[in-house]
């Protein structure tokens, strides 16, 4: 009995560290500033797929002329992405359809874009995606970007 309640505490202790490195992780990534949450779908399919599939809930942090794009459920102290100010091409916005709406926030746009030949999709709120596409147009003066 004593060794079930000793594994019991264990697991509950590991749990709640568990916890509290994602959150730590989340403020140590948001201290700097100019971050927003945002869903990533890398290698998107085609226009018109809106099966849901591919989706990964991340945050999103401006650094310079990039943008470093953390998973939310992750340990990892690096980004998972970063996204070049001069390699994104913005190809078009939508909002969520069919499955999508399920595997996204309910206030998301999605914004589609093209980073050095690969075609991803970004979901952000309505506010984020303004300070986005506001942050790409201000790339410094002989620089080229691609706004639709």
């Amino acid at each position: 009995m004593v060794l079930a309640l000793t594994v019991c505490g264990i697991v509950v202790a590991l749990v709640v560290v568990g916890l509290f490195v994602f959150g730590l992780r989340r403020r140590l990534i948001q201290r700097s500033g100019g971050t927003f949450d945002a869903s990533l779908r890398w290698d998107a399919p085609a226009e018109g797929d809106t099966n849901g599939k591919g989706w990964a809930y991340g945050v999103a942090r401006y650094n310079g002329d990039r943008v470093e794009w953390y998973r939310v459920f992750s340990y990892s102290p690096r980004p998972r992405r970063t996204l070049e100010r001069s390699a994104i091409e913005v190809a078009g916005r939508r909002v969520p359809e069919g499955e999508e709406e399920l595997a996204l926030l309910s206030d998301h746009v999605i914004l589609a874009c093209l980073h050095r030949g690969t075609r991803l999709e970004l979901a952000m709120s309505e506010d984020a995606l303004t300070g986005f596409l506001a942050w790409l147009e201000a790339a410094p003066p002989g620089q080229r970007v691609n706004v639709a």
